[in-house]
């Protein structure tokens, strides 16, 4: 395994993060009585631990959840596997959404905050959390207040670092801003959804974070499946795919399929010719892009795991790099075009461009 720092932290953690999202039985999604975490997956108690205990022997420090993977389950699970092994794991888990029934069971308040983390602590079986994220940016609660009780929690030692996730830019930007001038604990790191199907994060959230030493961890960089290259071209999506419902609520969106039907051929050859598999290369380019620390993935079966964690043992040419790029490359919406064409000579070797 290899290990990069995270953010200014200082903290090491491993380029694949194992997330807990598909731990668990059936849960509803609260705000969403239609929709149900089993279609994320489904792995029981047995099959989820010895699934940790795969990826710890590989070398595996680094653990995703959130108190909703299942309404909790997650969090269960994955506390229920490291068991005698905290000591070396950094765990991360998310707070923000919906809990409850309560109206004051969801949101980023200090109410809701304080009583997340407690529950989140004792489900996952430790007196402390790693990096603790809010899992997205909540408008009704002001940042100042949001902070404030994040930089209590980590003054009392339940919380050690913090994170966001979801978040545009300018909301990190804005908080890392009022950070600075309160005084209060700042985010380290951001969560976001990256892949060759999805390169939005690209245009703020990537420099933003290389700029301000934000560390980078990617959810779902194989856009919930697709880039595994189980799905065809022209053919149907099989039933009760994920990828098959079209809800705001869409775990890993592919704006354009016939594109990323494209990107896949690409990657099928570049995977014939090195010996390896499909969703290695999605997952070793990746890692090859500025700001990215860790890519969190989830796993259904230690197969699975296990092919995903074999992706680190090689690396893509800068020749390889370069034709996925090209590839998956999409039109760059305004300023971002502008900010391209007129860089000329003012460019440095070590800017990122939107």
């Amino acid at each position: 395994m290899k290990y990069r720092y995270l953010g200014n932290t200082g903290l090491s953690v491993s380029e694949v993060c194992f997330g807990a999202m598909t731990f668990g039985e059936q849960g509803a999604f609260l705000g969403a009585p239609d929709r149900n975490w089993s279609e994320f997956g489904v792995v029981g108690e047995s099959e989820a631990i010895n699934m940790v205990h795969q990826a710890l022997d590989h070398g595996v420090n680094f653990f995703d959840t959130a108190d909703v993977y299942k309404n909790g389950q997650g969090e269960e699970l994955l506390g229920a596997a490291l068991k005698g092994r905290r000591d070396s794991t950094i765990i991360g888990t998310k707070g923000r959404w919906r809990t409850g029934e309560d109206p004051n069971q969801v949101g980023s308040t200090r109410h809701h905050l304080i009583a997340a983390v407690e529950d989140s602590l004792r489900r996952l079986q430790t007196d402390y959390i790693d990096i603790y994220h809010l899992h997205g940016f909540d408008p009704r609660t002001s940042i100042e207040e949001t902070l404030r009780v994040l930089d209590d929690l980590v003054r009392s030692g339940k919380i050690r670092y913090l994170g966001v996730s979801n978040f545009a830019a300018w909301q990190l930007a804005k908080a890392l801003g009022v950070s600075e001038r309160r005084n209060l604990e700042r985010f380290v790191c951001y969560q976001g959804y990256y892949n060759l199907a999805a390169r939005e994060l690209e245009h703020e959230i990537v420099p933003l974070c290389v700029d301000q030493n934000v560390g980078l961890t990617i959810w779902s960089p194989l856009a919930g499946g697709f880039l595994t290259g189980k799905y065809k071209r022209n053919e149907p999506l099989p039933a009760g795919s994920r990828l098959s419902h079209a809800t705001p609520f869409e775990s890993a969106p592919v704006a354009d399929r016939e594109q990323a039907f494209d990107v896949i051929d690409v990657m099928a050859r570049i995977a014939a010719e090195r010996g390896v598999t499909v969703p290695q290369v999605a997952l070793n380019w990746l890692l090859r892009k500025p700001g990215v620390t860790s890519l969190v993935i989830g796993a259904t079966r230690a197969s699975q795991l296990s092919d995903n964690l074999a992706a680190i043992e090689w690396e893509l040419s800068a020749g390889e790099v370069q034709a996925l790029d090209n590839v998956s490359a999409r039109e760059k919406p305004y300023p971002y075009w502008h900010m391209c064409n007129v860089a000329g000579d003012r460019r440095l070797p070590h800017d990122i461009y939107p």
